[in-house]
């Protein structure tokens, strides 16, 4: 049932830790998911957060959802929102945006708890370019899916018979969410490409034992049920595969090579549109 399985790897960045699952040397993309990276959990003190400052995007869109913690996010299309727990925030970069998340004051002054999915889907070929985007979903307005000892909510695409109002290009599978020890979930159908990441807790599937920070790549035609050895908490990512290769450098994805050159140049230049509020920047890496 289990086709591979991916420990990612970690990265501190000054006391917050990042586990990057995707991409890995095994697997580009996971249907339209070409980056997947958990944030945390981290407990930041009173006084500190973080402050990743403005920086472009190309062709992709980004989804981040939090389990703890807060972020707000302001971009070039003029968006200023704070995400929450529960919360859904879906940016487009299509043409090219650019964008800052940092922590929210009322959090950084109290400290608190950061744990949440970062993740990057790929635009198919024929709307790399669609203009940029941004929409806030909170958590009352995507569906739930609940059950005994479950309780998940579909952030993107369909799931177990329910769809998102998040607006995706591709078929997208992601459903997210926490499962009590002994409870039972099949596996999602309807995906030709689908993957299972525990962020905490341990299950079996198909007779095999699961545990925290492994990516899990299902066979395309398993069916089956994941049981829930201890409380959980999940993420299920997939969808259609991508029509054809992605090239990624830094925070730009496409098709074509020669956009991703395109862009370095614009972004060392000026040419993107600043963000409203900010003053700071990332500066295109010298590799």
């Amino acid at each position: 049932m289990i086709a591979m399985r991916l420990q990612g790897h970690t990265k501190d960045i000054g006391g917050f830790q990042v586990r990057r699952l995707l991409p890995d040397l095994r697997c580009r993309s996971l249907g339209p998911f070409v980056f997947i990276d958990e944030m945390g959990p981290a407990e930041l003190p009173p006084g500190q957060g973080i402050d990743v400052r403005p920086h472009p995007h190309i062709n992709l869109a980004t989804l981040t959802f939090l389990f703890d913690g807060a972020i707000a996010h302001r971009d070039s299309v003029g968006s200023v929102q704070d995400i929450e727990p529960g919360d859904v925030n879906w940016m487009v970069a299509g043409s090219g945006i650019a964008h800052s998340e940092r922590t929210p004051a009322l959090q950084r002054g109290q400290g608190h708890r950061l744990h949440g999915l970062q993740t990057w889907l790929a635009l198919p070929r024929e709307q790399e370019e669609v203009a940029p985007s941004f929409s806030h979903h909170p958590a009352s307005t995507l569906p739930r899916v609940c059950g005994e000892g479950l309780e998940l909510t579909v952030l993107a695409g369909e799931a177990f018979g329910e769809r998102s109002p998040v607006q995706v290009y591709s078929p997208t599978l992601y459903v997210a969410g926490r499962l009590r020890a002994g409870a039972r979930l099949p596996l999602p159908d309807g995906h030709a490409e689908r993957g299972l990441y525990l962020l905490s807790g341990r299950a079996e599937l198909g007779g095999e034992a699961i545990g925290a920070n492994e990516l899990l790549l299902i066979e395309p035609d398993a069916v089956g049920e994941l049981h829930a050895s201890t409380d959980c908490e999940l993420a299920w990512m997939g969808g259609a595969p991508l029509d054809g290769p992605r090239k990624l450098w830094w925070n730009f994805v496409s098709s074509r090579p020669e956009r991703i050159e395109q862009a370095k140049a614009d972004w060392r230049e000026g040419r993107f549109a600043t963000v409203p509020g900010e003053n700071e920047f990332i500066p295109l890496p010298e590799q």
